[in-house]
């Protein structure tokens, strides 16, 4: 049973993965080898369960044990000795996630299973230098991101796993209060990055021949089809609105919707002009200084809403 957890990386994914854990009870080890991201992930985490608790997610009175849960370390080794599962959210880069598993091989109990939180990346080139029998105790195991709001988990099953173990390992995500998605074949992107990927390509197809102002087209995705979507999957819509009408549509439309291959244009002059959303102050949209934090709090208060009232309907 997987009782102590340790997660690599306490960036952006991994911290947020190591607080998901730690509010649902689990203990947690923290590895980062930068000095700076280390030393501070506790107040990064702190202060987005205070935010919770602001928001009447979580009881303020909670917050010190769920710190508690979570243990930091700079050293690889005393980070996942002990532990029944491991998950790495480190940069997609194969030869460090290969680097990374073969010294977890080395490092871990025979029992404690292995994860990655990639979705681009391949698990049977990421298994390739560990041992055989660790092999079958090997997955992805894909977040989205804020990890600590977004309900969604990828779990692989991909045919090198026994049931039980996957079963195992799914148990700690239901218990964290996942939507667990099971993803039958390793195809880059998985599940729900292909059907993002899909919008986005469409989204910023109709910015380039402009037909509508950035604003216009992000909200006709809001209170069209992605005010469907926060309850409603696309099989769903389709069945309640006609798979006939549906066929129909889709020989009308498909054929003249782009269908590239690559990154739009406007997307890859943006990132030549260094303009890359949040992280620059401005993308397709501007994000004064003064106001960063204002604008990631509404961000995520809206996620908040939309978490709170979708666990009354699972």
């Amino acid at each position: 049973m997987i009782e102590k957890i340790a997660v690599l990386g306490a960036g952006t994914m991994g911290h947020g993965i190591a607080e998901t854990f730690a509010m649902n009870g689990f203990q947690v080890n923290l590895f980062e080898t930068h000095d700076q991201t280390r030393n501070s992930v506790k107040e990064v985490i702190e202060s987005e369960l205070l935010f919770l608790a602001e928001n009447d997610y979580i009881e303020s009175k909670d917050i010190e044990g769920i710190l508690k849960n979570i243990t930091v370390y700079k050293d690889l080794k005393e980070s996942v000795e002990d532990v029944d599962y491991v998950i790495e959210a480190v940069p997609e880069k194969i030869e460090l996630k290969q680097k990374i598993f073969k010294e977890l091989d080395g490092y871990c109990k025979t029992e404690t299973i292995f994860a990655s939180n990639t979705s681009s990346l391949a698990l049977n080139e990421m298994l390739e230098a560990v041992s055989d029998s660790r092999k079958e105790r090997m997955m992805v195991c894909h977040w989205y991101n804020p990890a600590h709001l977004m309900p969604i988990a990828e779990l692989s099953y991909f045919g090198n796993m026994p049931e039980a173990i996957y079963k195992e390992v799914e148990r700690i995500y239901l218990k964290s209060g996942k939507q667990v998605v099971k993803v039958l074949k390793d195809v880059p992107g998985l599940v729900a990055n292909r059907i993002q990927q899909g919008v986005a390509r469409e989204v910023f197809s109709l910015i380039e021949m402009g037909i509508a102002s950035p604003e216009d087209i992000d909200k006709a995705l809001k209170f069209g089809p992605g005010f469907r979507y926060a309850t409603t999957g696309q099989l769903e819509v389709a069945d309640m609105g006609g798979l006939d009408i549906w066929c129909t549509v889709g020989d009308n439309l498909l054929s003249v919707m782009d269908n590239r291959k690559e990154a739009n244009p406007i997307l890859r002059q943006k990132v030549a002009e260094g303009k890359l959303g949040l992280k620059t102050n401005e993308g397709f949209f501007e994000y004064p200084k003064d106001k960063l934090n204002d604008i990631k709090n509404d961000f995520n208060r809206r996620l908040l809403i939309q978490l709170k009232t979708s666990q009354k309907y699972v």
